[in-house]
């Protein structure tokens, strides 16, 4: 199997959806560029992956229902960008996307409590939803806790809710005077960390033939034999036929295409990781591994995937911006 036939399989068997598919673009591929794009160079950039026209304008629509997308028209032609709203949302999921698996515990954990009942029905699902989106667990009612909490996170937030100043937010530490259970044991009863292993252990078992793959096409370019851990690793952590030497060079087309099942992937299982601190989760952590897996992909396609995102959104707007400076942060650092 090369590489064209795994993207083939890849889409035939677990094919995106296409409005979760819009989403990741837009976060991987658009937001750096400046969030904005034409509907003609989203369509472009959808094609290879089998959204038409009629389910690629359903799914940006809904997105602009939801608050997500702002759409403006300049006569016949539309585009769509991020609205100010949701621009924090997706640079703060992105972020946590391309940033290292390494929070560490300092023994304490951050509470939101609701006390005093001073908060709504919809502001309290409203909260909650957020929270476990954001890798809080239900720690009793009315208390969400974390052991790892981002601060500033938080506080934008409760802001963004409409929601700051009504409830209280603390943090604990176990008291060493006092036998009791250690505050490590509400993470078995808080978060399904088996299941969101899992999740990573099916990415590696997807990507790492890929990588394999990839390898082995730098290393020909390069006039390199092939590496022997590559060669091994190409028979596929899941038993599947290995995966020859892709395209001579991968081309930007299908350069970009793999970027971004690459990213769609890898965002599916890590926004459903809670982001526990590494003394708290189980050794080895298959996370870890994953991250490594996903950047080290990402350092073999990103360059090339520019080339045809550059290409598709200047054939609608000849003055499309290249990619921000802090885009070449994502992953350690893509130089």
């Amino acid at each position: 199997m090369n590489c064209n036939e795994w993207i083939a399989s890849f889409l035939a068997t677990d094919p995106p959806r296409s409005k979760s598919l819009v989403v990741t673009i837009f976060g991987d591929a658009i937001v750096p560029h400046g969030g904005m794009v034409w509907l003609g160079s989203l369509i472009e950039l959808l094609a290879p992956f089998g959204v038409n026209d009629r389910l690629l304008r359903t799914s940006v629509f809904r997105l602009a229902q939801e608050g997500w997308l702002g759409a403006q028209r300049d006569g016949r032609r539309a585009s769509y960008a991020i609205t100010p709203d949701a621009m924090a949302r997706f640079v703060h999921a992105y972020r946590r996307i391309y940033a290292p698996p390494n929070v560490h515990w300092d023994g304490s954990w951050t509470l939101v409590l609701n006390g005093d009942g001073a908060l709504n029905a919809a502001e309290r699902s409203a909260v909650r939803k957020e929270l476990l989106w954001e890798g809080y667990s239900v720690i009793a009612p009315g208390i969400m806790g974390h052991p790892a909490a981002d601060g500033p996170a938080l506080d934008e937030l409760l802001k963004r809710l409409g929601v700051a100043g009504k409830l209280f937010v603390v943090q604990g530490k176990s008291m060493r005077q006092v036998s009791a259970r250690p505050l490590s044991d509400l993470v078995a009863e808080g978060w399904d960390v088996a299941g969101v292993a899992e999740g990573y252990n099916k990415f590696i078992a997807q990507f790492e033939p890929l990588l394999a793959a990839l390898r082995a096409t730098a290393d020909a370019a390069d006039g390199l034999p092939p590496d022997s851990a590559d060669a091994a690793g190409a028979s596929g952590a899941d038993g599947t036929a290995g995966i020859e030497a892709c395209d001579q060079p991968l081309t930007p087309e299908k350069a970009f295409v793999v970027r971004t099942l690459l990213t769609h992937a890898y965002r599916r299982v890590q926004l459903h990781d809670p982001q526990l601190p590494v003394e708290l989760l189980p050794t080895p952590w298959p996370g870890a591994l994953a991250y490594e897996l996903a950047r080290q992909i990402y350092l073999l396609v990103y360059a090339a995937a520019e080339q045809h995102i550059d290409t598709a959104l200047r054939r609608e707007d000849a003055a499309a911006p290249a990619a921000e400076p802090a885009f070449f942060d994502r992953f350690g650092g893509l130089a």
